[in-house]
């Protein structure tokens, strides 16, 4: 089934979204057990599907983007860390920073993870058993903060509030049996900047959720960011960033459509 959470009334709920873009409210907690009541729901207005206990990227994980960067593929997933104060719902803005002003804000269409229970030291051949579904991520990156700012460090720049939309559904997994065969895009305004496959992954899911939880606990509600394919912004010639006024889409087979205006980030006066 499809997962979102949402507001109705002022007050957050869990819903099934129906083929015909209905909704039914779901009794239970969502990492856990959950029930479709059958209750018809009104959404008021679309959350993000999950509130990450931790979000855990990965990066130069597609074959053609680690060519278009220059970078021979990694021997072992390349892992950052983002702030989860950088979630964003569903149509709310991607800000583009101004405290600490970037100009090089860049977009990359992810798949996104939802590990559903505690998970250490999992066996490739098992680790899809502890996802809970997919859902649509965009890793905003300012890309100034993310190489000269960031100190060496990847999280400054990929960190800023606004800079992981997720949504609009989390798709479960019966939903989703292979995540790597999927059809993934990115459209800024009308153009389609990226368009490729999750085949392309370097690690593919299984091995991701193996590498990550060896030694290492993922708890239930994080996230992963499984890398994004070629096309991003500063690979193009000119460079394309993002500007005020631009839409920026994510679109994934089977799970929807994520799409967030772009804004600068208002400052008190």
């Amino acid at each position: 089934m499809k997962i979102i959470r949402f507001l109705t009334a002022g007050r957050e709920q869990l819903g099934r979204l129906h083929e015909d873009n209905s909704v039914t409210l779901l009794s239970g907690e969502l990492c856990g057990e959950l029930h479709d009541t059958s209750q018809p729901a009104v959404v008021d207005k679309l959350l993000a599907p999950i509130d990450p206990r931790d979000i855990l990227c990965v990066g130069l994980n597609y074959r053609q983007h680690a060519a278009e960067t220059g970078a021979e593929p990694p021997e072992h997933p390349v892992l950052f860390l983002k702030n989860s104060g950088a979630v964003q719902n569903p149509g709310d803005p991607i800000e583009l920073p101004r405290r600490l002003r970037s100009d090089r804000v860049d977009y990359e269409c992810e798949l996104a993870v939802v590990i559903r229970k505690r998970c250490h030291n999992v066996r490739r051949d098992e680790a899809l058993d502890y996802v809970l579904g997919y859902t649509c991520g965009n890793d905003v990156s300012a890309r100034d903060w993310q190489k000269q700012g960031g100190g060496g460090q990847w999280c400054r720049g990929k960190s800023f509030a606004t800079f992981c939309p997720l949504g609009p559904a989390i798709a479960t997994t019966d939903e989703i049996p292979d995540p790597n065969q999927l059809a993934i895009r990115t459209i800024v305004n009308d153009n389609v900047m990226q368009d490729w496959n999750t085949n392309d992954m370097i690690f593919d899911v299984p091995t991701l959720i193996e590498f990550l939880s060896a030694s290492m606990v993922l708890n239930p509600g994080t996230v992963i960011l499984t890398g994004t394919p070629h096309g991003v912004g500063f690979a193009r010639t000119p460079p394309v960033y993002l500007q005020p006024g631009d839409q920026v889409t994510v679109e994934i087979e089977k799970i929807g459509r994520l799409t967030n205006p772009v804004t600068e980030e208002p400052l008190a006066t």
